[in-house]
């Protein structure tokens, strides 16, 4: 069986478990809405080239074809709004994986962080189809989540924004501990369906099915665009 049949056969397997999953969870109270607020902010999680781009540990599916253009498209309706566009990357100052010291933690001794290098800025950089403008956040990051040890929460807070717009990879590691973690500040997360990417065959529609469940709402790019370009700037 070809890659792409057995990618159609797991996708129609998920598709069954979630209608079985979407009654079970239904009946209990799970799958509510949170909703849109009334200023969003986007959160775009490791759209550098380690993950955007071929040949790298990270590199992620459907890029050329489905998130870079997703991106071009949300970034747009952003930008015309005025409204506050975060890109978030990963890199690390010591990558030495024998260095007690090193500010990767305990996390190259599961998956290889030691080739984002802080010093190799090619590697780190935000995608250049992307790329941040002038008024632009670049937020630098050593863990999964966007908040966890960043000034990400307090920007947020203090522009005034109520709903964030998450998007990037992967879907089942940083793009999931950043919206987990984004509705525990008291934010309301908005995962952008067709800019969210993985490496892993069903990662992307298992984990926005289940965020969906428990930490905020899947809408579709138009539907964000459309949210965007309708609610008040103020």
């Amino acid at each position: 069986m070809s890659q792409d049949n057995q990618t159609i056969e797991l996708q129609a397997m998920l598709d069954e478990a979630f209608a079985k999953a979407t009654d079970f969870y239904q009946q209990r109270g799970f799958q509510r809405s949170i909703g849109f607020g009334k200023k969003p902010a986007l959160i775009s999680v490791d759209l550098a080239n380690a993950w955007t781009r071929p040949g790298n540990p990270f590199t992620c599916e459907h890029m050329d074809d489905q998130i870079i253009p997703g991106m071009q498209r949300l970034l747009a309706a952003f930008r015309s709004r005025g409204f506050p566009v975060v890109h978030v990357t990963t890199a690390y100052q010591v990558t030495d994986v024998e260095n007690p010291h090193t500010d990767m933690g305990l996390w190259h001794k599961k998956i290889p962080v030691d080739a984002v290098d802080l010093k190799n800025e090619d590697i780190w950089a935000i995608d250049s189809r992307i790329a941040p403008i002038e008024g632009e956040q670049v937020l630098l990051k050593k863990c999964a989540s966007s908040f966890q040890g960043t000034y990400l929460a307090n920007f947020l807070r203090s522009s005034g924004v109520d709903t964030i717009l998450v998007t990037g990879v992967t879907a089942s590691a940083c793009v999931r501990t950043t919206v987990c973690d984004g509705i525990a500040e008291g934010f309301r997360p908005i995962i952008v369906k067709e800019c969210v990417g993985d490496r892993i065959p069903g990662a992307v529609a298992w984990n926005l099915f289940d965020m969906d469940a428990k930490f905020g709402d899947v809408e579709s790019l138009d539907t964000c665009i459309e949210y965007l370009m309708t609610v008040d700037n103020k």
